[in-house]
């Protein structure tokens, strides 16, 4: 069989076991199948999500879903003001029988990494995080310790008028890929929620598990073989670009946000059952992928100026390269 064959079949494959996947999390989580494909994608694209509501909105369901769905060993680390580094990191134990210090691996050490509540907690154990984010891994006492292969942290974030919290600096929210927010649902997906509740007669939901962690990384080893035109990639930087010189902007999206666009739009475009990108993918994660990159002036803060008004504008105003079909 032919490599291009051969990449066709895993995307296909690769697609359908991301449909059962949402279909899965989709049990739990009533009416936000836009929002879940993007936490998806990010995932597909091995990236981390921000996930940034008011509380009691799904955002800690949507992660245990996602864990128990794709198989992946699940950690929760509840972050609070008195929570320091080492209780993410692990820290060395002393063993009196054995005379010698052991590494006690922290949360950090799991396959999907939920950080509740991360800007409830200072900036030094906010660092420790995002450092394991970027690096994956962490090192104690000068001595390097990989984390496990796939790792991705889904953290919760409550809005930032919030009573109490911390709010995560621009180059650490630059860490995330995506930042995604469910919402309120609309009047009918709430009655859902409170019908199924009753219908089952428990408060868990039972999910059925889809895949595991090695399925997950024959999932994303799919997504890199995904095929982005140069004109498609050329959007993706004109896109970036345009929020540095927007004139509400402070500091626009790094060259950080348009390899963001470029990587969740793949995924995306996985998620459609394709093998390669399209304008649309791209309009589909700008949001998500750029708004949080975005500094709006200071001067501003009066105004309906806003990181995601700025990227509306930008799609609007840089032109769209013409949908092109695979070669």
């Amino acid at each position: 069989m032919s490599q291009s064959n051969t990449g066709s079949r895993s995307i296909t494959d690769a697609a359908e076991q991301a449909g059962h996947v949402l279909a899965e999390v989709e049990k739990a989580i009533v009416g936000k199948r836009e929002a879940l494909m993007l936490v998806l994608a990010a995932v597909l694209a091995k990236g981390h999500v921000l996930l940034e509501d008011y509380p009691g909105l799904g955002k800690t369901l949507a992660a245990r879903s996602f864990a128990r769905a794709l198989g992946l060993e699940f950690r929760r680390a509840q972050f609070t003001p008195d929570l320091l580094p080492a209780d993410l990191t692990g820290s060395f134990v002393y063993d009196q029988r054995e005379a010698r210090f052991d590494f006690r691996p922290g949360p950090l050490f799991t396959g999907l990494l939920l950080a509740d509540e991360i800007n409830r907690t200072p900036p030094k154990t906010q660092a420790a995080l995002l450092e394991a984010m970027q690096e994956r891994q962490v090192t104690v006492e000068g001595e390097t310790f990989p984390l496990p292969a796939p790792f991705h942290v889904l953290a919760t974030a409550n809005p930032i008028e919030y009573e109490g919290t911390y709010p995560l600096p621009e180059a650490q929210l630059d860490r995330f890929l995506l930042r995604v927010s469910f919402g309120y649902p609309a009047p009918a997906e709430e009655y859902d929620v409170l019908a199924r509740r009753l219908d089952r007669r428990q408060e868990e939901v039972e999910l059925e598990q889809v895949t595991d962690a090695d399925g997950l990384l024959a999932m994303q080893a799919a997504v890199e073989s995904v095929t982005v035109d140069e004109s498609v990639a050329r959007y993706c930087v004109d896109l970036a670009t345009a929020t540095r010189t927007h004139p509400d902007v402070l500091t626009g999206a790094s060259p950080r946000g348009s390899l963001g666009l470029v990587l969740a739009a793949r995924a995306f475009a996985v998620l459609r059952g394709r093998d390669y990108v399209i304008p649309e993918d791209v309009k589909a994660v700008a949001r998500s992928v750029l708004a949080h990159r975005i500094t709006v002036r200071p001067e501003l803060w009066m105004t309906d100026a806003s990181g995601r008004g700025v990227v509306d504008a930008v799609l609007t105003q840089v032109p769209t390269p013409a949908t092109l079909e695979p070669r």
